[in-house]
């Protein structure tokens, strides 16, 4: 999982001269889905940015206003952006639960039927985190098979990953098109399942690859860093 906000940062901001407040857009650090829009004024950025939780100020109940303050689902902050006219900004933050108050990941989802796309990597994130979520609270899903998989320990899902690595390369070499990416799926979906039981973030195997293939890593940049 994408580390949290370590160091307040002082970052110009132009707020609207007659409200006093501008638009904070809030996005998924690890999945990339935008979560929700609202409102800050100079208080609310100061209180966010020294907390490292993003804080509003409500315009309904014109009063400073920290997400999860009733429901415990917080949002922690990752990075800070400002736009290009320093009039709207974007909050990189890792949410404690469903964030908009129907109980659905992001404020612009419509329904259980009607999710918004989320990238294949920003998926392979948020799958991730029901995985860790099943090792955390395996009571919350006790018939689960990643429940099963955890109980049982690290040398059966290793030989899990082992077993779907050989199926996978069985596919390959016969050039089963049909279900290969069947395969693949059980091979990623084991890997996902052992590396949180290893103690290892997906995050920090993709940094090997980025230093690897040289590719800029911002996940711990702050805007003016």
């Amino acid at each position: 999982m994408t580390p949290a906000f370590s160091s307040p940062v002082v970052l110009p901001l132009r707020f609207d001269p007659v409200t006093g407040l501008l638009p904070a857009i809030i996005q998924d650090a690890d999945t990339g889905q935008v979560l929700m829009l609202g409102y800050l004024n100079e208080e609310a950025w100061a209180k966010t940015q020294q907390e490292g939780r993003v804080t509003f100020f409500s315009r309904s109940k014109n009063r400073l206003w920290t997400k999860g303050e009733s429901s415990g689902n917080y949002l922690t902050v990752v990075s800070l952006h400002v736009d290009c006219d320093a009039d709207t900004v974007l909050i990189r933050a890792l949410p404690a639960g469903p964030t908009c108050h129907r109980g659905t990941v992001s404020c612009f989802e419509q329904s259980e039927q009607t999710h918004l796309p989320v990238a294949p990597i920003g998926f392979l994130a948020a799958l991730e985190r029901l995985i860790q979520e099943r090792q955390q609270f395996p009571e919350r899903a006790p018939t689960s098979y990643t429940v099963s998989l955890f109980k049982k320990g690290i040398p059966k899902i290793a030989q899990k990953v082992g077993e779907e690595a050989v199926e996978t390369v069985i596919d390959s070499v016969a050039g089963s098109r049909e279900t290969l990416p069947g395969e693949v799926a059980d091979l990623l979906y084991h890997l996902l399942v052992l590396l949180v039981a290893s103690g290892v973030p997906m995050v920090e195997v993709i940094s090997v690859l980025q230093e690897r293939h040289h590719l800029p890593n911002t996940r711990h940049l702050t805007e003016g860093e």
